[in-house]
C-alpha cells in the first residue's frame, strides 16, 4: 500500500492563507533539483509553463512538460511534476475559501471547462503571444501577493478570475445561445454530483438521465458539447480512477474493489478495468 501526501494548507506556514502564488524556478531551487513526490491537495492549482521540459503525471496519466502550458488541478487529483530540467513560470494555488471571500462563486469554477475532478486532464497548449497575457495576469498576481497594499486580495482575485476566463475562451467553443448554453451547464453540473455520488452503483449513463429528467440522447449531447467524451465514457472516467486510487493506495484484492465499486462478478471487473486501461488490475498494481 502507498502512501500519498496530501496538503491542506495553500501555505504550510499560515493557516490564514488562502491564495499564493510562486515562480516555478523559485520552487526547483527549493527543492534542490530534486523529483517532486506525489500528492493531493485540499485546493485548486494553476500552472502556467513559459519554459519547461519533463513530464506532469495527473491521476496515472503522464503528459509531456513543454513550454506555453497551463495546466489546471482540482481538489483531491494526485499529480507529480518530474523535470528534467528547471521550468520558468508559475504555480498558483487557491482555496474555495478564497474564492467565496473575494465573491467569486464555486458556480464560476464549475462552468468553466477547465477543472476536471477525475479522467483526462491534458494541459491548454498555448501560443506564445496567448502565453504572454496569462504571464502577465501572473506577474501582477505576484507583485500584488508580496505586497502590503489594501484590498489587495481583492485584486488577485480579478487578475485570478481574468486568466481563468482568458483560459476558458481558448479552449471552449461559443455558441450564439446564452440560454442554451447556461441549461447546458446546469445539467452538467448536476450529472457531475450524481455521477461522483452514485457511480459505485449507477454504471448506466440512463439512470442518470433518468434521475435529471432529461432523455439520455438529450444528456449524452450536452455533456459531449462541453466537457469533450460522452455521458458513459464519463461515468467509466469515474469508476476507473476510483478504481485506480484503491489499487493504489489500499491492499484490497480486485475481487473486493469491483465489489466495492458495483460489480456483481469479479470477471466483469476485470475485463472492463482492462478494456479501458489495456492492463488487468494485477498488472497496473505491479507497475503503478
Amino acid at each position: 500500500m502507498h502512501q500519498i501526501k496530501t496538503y491542506t494548507r495553500v501555505d504550510h506556514s499560515r493557516d490564514s492563507i488562502s491564495f499564493r502564488i510562486s515562480r516555478t524556478e523559485d520552487i526547483y531551487s527549493e527543492r534542490g533539483g530534486k523529483k517532486d513526490v506525489p500528492h493531493r491537495h485540499d485546493f485548486y492549482t494553476l500552472l502556467l509553463l513559459k519554459q519547461a521540459k519533463g513530464k506532469h503525471i495527473v491521476d496515472f496519466t503522464d503528459y509531456p512538460l513543454a513550454g506555453n502550458q497551463v495546466y489546471f488541478i482540482s481538489p483531491g487529483q494526485v499529480h507529480q511534476v518530474i523535470e528534467d530540467d528547471i521550468s520558468y513560470g508559475f504555480a498558483v494555488l487557491f482555496s474555495a475559501h478564497f474564492l467565496a471571500e473575494n465573491n467569486i462563486p464555486i458556480q464560476f469554477i464549475e462552468d468553466l471547462s477547465l477543472f476536471n475532478n477525475y479522467g483526462s486532464a491534458p494541459p491548454l497548449e498555448i501560443n506564445p503571444e496567448e502565453s504572454e497575457i496569462l504571464q502577465h495576469y501572473c506577474e501582477e498576481m505576484y507583485k500584488l501577493h508580496l505586497s502590503d497594499l489594501k484590498f489587495k486580495e481583492q485584486a488577485i482575485s480579478s487578475y485570478l478570475k481574468l486568466f481563468m476566463i482568458q483560459c476558458n475562451n481558448l479552449c471552449t467553443l461559443q455558441t450564439d445561445n446564452p440560454q442554451q448554453l447556461e441549461a447546458g451547464h446546469m445539467i452538467l453540473r448536476k450529472f457531475k454530483k450524481l455521477v461522483d455520488a452514485k457511480h459505485t452503483t449507477w454504471h448506466q449513463a440512463s439512470a442518470y438521465a433518468d434521475a435529471l429528467n432529461v432523455t439520455p440522447d438529450h444528456l449524452n449531447r450536452v455533456v459531449k458539447s462541453l466537457v469533450g467524451k460522452t455521458s458513459k465514457e464519463y461515468i467509466q472516467s469515474r469508476i476507473m480512477l476510483s478504481a485506480k486510487r484503491m489499487i493504489y493506495f489500499t491492499d484490497l484484492s480486485a475481487k473486493e474493489i469491483g465489489f466495492q465499486l458495483g460489480f456483481s462478478e469479479p470477471a466483469n471487473f476485470s475485463a472492463f478495468f482492462k478494456k479501458l486501461s489495456g492492463v488487468p488490475p494485477s498488472h497496473f498494481r505491479k507497475n503503478a
